[in-house]
């Protein structure tokens, strides 16, 4: 996997050479972000050799590398997904190789489902801590020694010190944050009603298909890490609403000013 991720990255620098210090993964219905920033290069994953190419609608494919304000940063146009048919440690090997090329922090975005019954679609969830349970570790199999340590400590994957920033950037924004456990589950299907009460015993006040594997592949490494889940919609149960993938985008679309003038203040923060 380390000899994959070094051909990753030397086709990557066959293309640019540009260094980021931070890097942002924008999840479902997100993706415009990239757009807006001062865009230096964009590669597409089709481009890379041996990386693995997103296949979810509305998820374009593609690094862009550019500054936020003065910050070089790299974004994920499209993530990978465990229920894409992908093997763990493929789906968290973008998050590496944006490790690899230099980025010291992470910013992790996600469409997810409410389970905290006190949170409304539209809002956006600060990451305290994460619960996967439900998926394969991506550090299963032999440890990659050049990039972290066999047994890695988990008990603050989410950086306390992020955290601050991003609770000072959204009262700076006038953006309402809500706070909450995020539960990562393998998808594609949403979830059931008793699943969703069975996560909320956990202590989830979200879920979703992502973020998690790749918040602790980026720990493992060594990275600096905070996520920002957007609720798109109440998880199955919670409300009588049927669930469906263009409600996700929608909600994604009606609060996407508000979520980019965040993570540009993020950004720049952190």
């Amino acid at each position: 996997m380390y000899k994959k991720l070094e051909k990753c990255l030397k086709s990557i620098r066959k293309k640019t050479d540009f260094k980021p210090e931070k890097a942002v993964i924008l999840g479902s219905g997100l993706g415009d972000y990239a757009e807006k920033i001062k865009i230096e290069k964009v590669v597409k994953y089709t481009d890379i050799e041996d990386f693995p190419v997103s296949t979810v609608q509305g998820h374009k494919g593609q690094f862009v590398f550019g500054y936020v304000k003065d910050v070089p940063v790299v974004l994920m146009q499209g993530r990978v997904h465990y229920y894409e048919g992908y093997s763990m440690q493929d789906v968290v090997l973008p998050t590496r190789l944006m490790g690899v090329m230099g980025a010291k922090k992470i910013l992790l975005t996600n469409a997810a489902g409410g389970v905290n019954p006190s949170f409304r679609p539209g809002d956006f969830m600060l990451i305290t801590d994460h619960i996967t349970t439900a998926v394969p570790s991506p550090l299963i199999g032999p440890n990659i020694e050049e990039l972290g340590t066999r047994f890695p400590d988990m008990s603050e994957v989410y950086s306390k010190n992020l955290q601050k920033i991003i609770r000072k950037s959204a009262k700076d924004c006038g953006i309402p944050l809500q706070e909450g456990v995020y539960v990562q589950l393998t998808g594609p299907n949403y979830e059931t009603p008793a699943e969703i009460r069975m996560v909320r015993s956990w202590g989830a006040d979200a879920v979703g298909m992502s973020t998690a594997c790749e918040a602790m592949a980026a720990r493992h490494m060594g990275m600096e890490v905070c996520g920002i889940s957007c609720i798109t919609n109440m998880a199955a149960g919670v409300s009588d609403a049927k669930l469906n993938h263009a409600e996700v985008q929608e909600t994604a679309d009606r609060v996407a000013k508000d979520f980019e003038k965040l993570v540009t203040d993020v950004i720049d923060a952190i």
